[in-house]
Order: C-alpha cells, then sequence, then structure tokens
C-alpha cells in the first residue's frame, strides 16, 4: 500500500457520525454556486472532508465528478467503505497531451517532456468548464494539490457554477498562511485532524474566509480508522 493510501484509509474508512458547528453552511445546499477551497497539509483530512460531500451529494441524487492529474488521488476501498458509491462517481483522470501520463503524487515540478505544472492546470480547467457547463453535476471536486487555477478561469468557473448551482470544491495542499486561489473563492478552510479516541479520529474544518458569513466557525467530522489503527 503507498504512503497516500495508508494516509487515506486512516481516515476515510466509515464515517460514523457527522458533527458540524455550522449544519446548515458545510453541506452541499450551502456550498451550492460558491467556489470553495479546502487546504491541508495532511491530504488525508481534506480528503475525508471532500468525500463526506460526495457521499451527501449521492445521497441526494446528485451526480459529481472528481477531476486529478494526480498518479494517486484517493484509495478507493475506504472510499466505498465510507459508503461513497464508486460506480456512481465520475472520476476524471487528466494525462500530458505530450506524454499521456499524469503527475506523480502532489508534485508541481516542472518538467518540460509533460510541458510543465501549466499544461495540467489548464486541461483541468478546461475539463471543469466541461463539467460545469452541463449543467449535469451537483457537486465537481477538482483536486489540485499544488497547481493553480487562472484568475480569468476561477471567474468563468464561478459564473457556470451559479447559473447551474454547482458546488465546486478545489482541494489545495498548502498552509493556512499561505494565499487562497483567488478573490473570487467563496469559502475557504483548513483540514487538520487528531486522534480522539480508540479507532477514532476527528477530522476538523477551520474556515479561513467566508464571504457569506463572518469566518470563524468549524465543522468536525468524526470517523473511524482501518483496523491496523484500532
Amino acid at each position: 500500500m503507498s504512503s497516500l493510501a495508508a494516509s487515506t484509509s486512516a481516515l476515510l474508512r466509515n464515517w460514523k457520525s457527522l458533527q458540524p458547528t455550522a449544519p446548515s453552511e458545510w453541506s452541499l445546499s450551502g456550498l451550492a454556486g460558491r467556489l470553495v477551497e479546502l487546504s491541508g497539509s495532511e491530504n488525508s483530512s481534506a480528503l475525508t472532508a471532500a468525500f463526506g460531500l460526495v457521499r451527501q451529494a449521492q445521497l441526494l441524487g446528485e451526480p459529481v465528478a472528481w477531476i486529478t492529474p494526480h498518479t494517486e488521488s484517493f484509495f478507493p476501498p475506504d472510499v466505498a467503505n465510507g459508503g461513497v458509491d464508486l460506480t456512481a462517481l465520475a472520476v476524471v483522470r487528466i494525462f500530458s497531451a505530450q506524454r499521456l501520463t499524469p503527475l506523480e503524487p502532489r508534485s508541481r515540478t516542472r518538467d518540460s517532456r509533460t510541458g510543465g505544472p501549466r499544461a495540467y492546470e489548464r486541461a483541468m480547467a478546461r475539463a471543469a468548464d466541461q463539467l460545469v457547463r452541463s449543467g449535469g453535476f451537483g457537486l465537481l471536486v477538482l483536486d489540485l494539490g499544488s497547481l493553480q487555477i487562472a484568475m480569468g478561469m476561477l471567474s468563468r468557473l464561478l459564473g457556470l457554477a451559479q447559473k447551474h448551482n454547482t458546488a465546486l470544491l478545489f482541494l489545495t495542499d498548502k498552509p493556512d498562511r499561505a494565499p487562497s486561489l483567488g478573490s473570487l473563492v467563496s469559502l475557504r478552510a483548513q483540514a487538520v485532524r487528531r486522534r480522539t479516541g480508540p479507532d477514532e479520529f476527528t477530522c476538523e474544518l477551520q474556515v479561513l474566509k467566508d464571504k457569506r458569513r463572518a469566518p470563524g466557525w468549524s465543522h468536525k467530522e468524526v470517523c473511524g480508522g482501518p483496523a491496523g489503527l484500532h
């Protein structure tokens, strides 16, 4: 099992309960029509919260698409064990036009043979544009890692998200003091995790920016670990 799979496994298996401080805000309905950035220095924490939204969208009958350029984005068995229907999750893997290869995990290293990270950033933005423009998805997740999205494309995606009432969630790897993707991001949260008991972890989202209300509120999800962490 890879390091990303192992860390994901520690959080994504078996959502035990949801304990949101503000239940109407971190939800599909609360994020619809908005650009949302979820960051975490430990990506598995952000993945936990992201797949909580995926599961919620599926329970509401809303199609979901997951866009990623990485060789490893999430560990499917643990996502399935958490209640997500993988057969109903559209996963869009972004490849380089030059070599048809994905990025290394969490990498943004420039490589002249693959066109560098900008090629992946443009390709991810175009994929998101086409999917949200279709009006067929309630939630789109862009697993950016350390990639960026140009301001012009963010503006276009925001207009489309508002038109089709779609939630656009950007997953980024950065500390809380780092700047967000841009001023058009409506809500930004930082994910952290901690062990709170035997076979139990708490993933907490600290909201750093919220254009609809004052920042500072939080959202918590309590999750079980895999057999090796019981």
